[in-house]
């Protein structure tokens, strides 16, 4: 008997190609038994990021050409809103190693369904430590830094999302990961951990 179900995991697919969404998306659900749910397609990651709250994804698999050269080697920070997801890079052509390295893992476009399944659950293997370990997952990020601040500075997530050109949505997955990592949820307590950490100065906050 089995010891019990297999947690779904949720996967959000980025890529302009109508051919490898229907390939990816059959694969998934002929060899994933139930385990990998697609929750998501979309053709570019800005559209997946205003989403990307709300969805909550396990795995993103990437298409890499759908950042231009210039990003290519910066990939882990245009997913910063989603810090548990693992990123797994779907693969046709050369691709830099520079570039690889910025994901978890890689499907390629031969693999076979079961490939495809054991290549995911690697790269959510290798993104737990990650993801749970203190160190430099309990940092945060500069744009998690702002967030806080404007946070204690009293500001709406419009008014944030505004002043940092990005979606609502956005400012809200941000606060989320702050809340993750500091352990505080009340603006006083944030503004309080601002103060002691020198990101604002009491004279900010009168």
């Amino acid at each position: 008997m089995n010891g019990g179900a297999k947690k779904t995991r949720r996967v959000a697919i980025i890529t302009p190609s109508a051919l490898l969404t229907a390939g990816l998306k059959s694969l998934l659900a002929e060899a994933g038994g139930g385990e990998f749910e697609v929750c998501g397609l979309f053709d570019e990651p800005g559209r997946f990021m205003e989403r990307a709250p709300l969805l909550e994804p396990d795995v993103v698999l990437v298409d890499p050409v759908v950042f231009d050269f210039q990003r290519r080697t910066a990939v882990r920070s245009c997913f910063e809103g989603v810090p548990r997801a693992a990123l797994v890079a779907v693969v046709y052509g050369f691709i830099e190693p520079e570039t690889l390295k910025q994901y978890h893992g890689a499907v390629l476009l031969y693999d076979d369904g079961r490939t495809v399944v054991r290549k995911l659950r690697r790269a959510l293997e290798e993104r737990r430590p990650e993801a749970e370990g203190g160190g430099e997952g309990y940092e945060l990020t500069d744009r998690e830094s702002e967030i806080l601040v404007a946070v204690a500075k009293g500001m709406t997530n419009k008014e944030i999302a505004d002043a940092h050109h990005i979606s609502v949505h956005t400012v809200i997955s941000h606060r989320k990961n702050i809340t993750r990592k500091t352990g505080i949820k009340t603006v006083s307590g944030l503004t309080v951990y601002a103060l002691l950490n020198n990101l604002l100065d009491q004279s900010e906050v009168e």
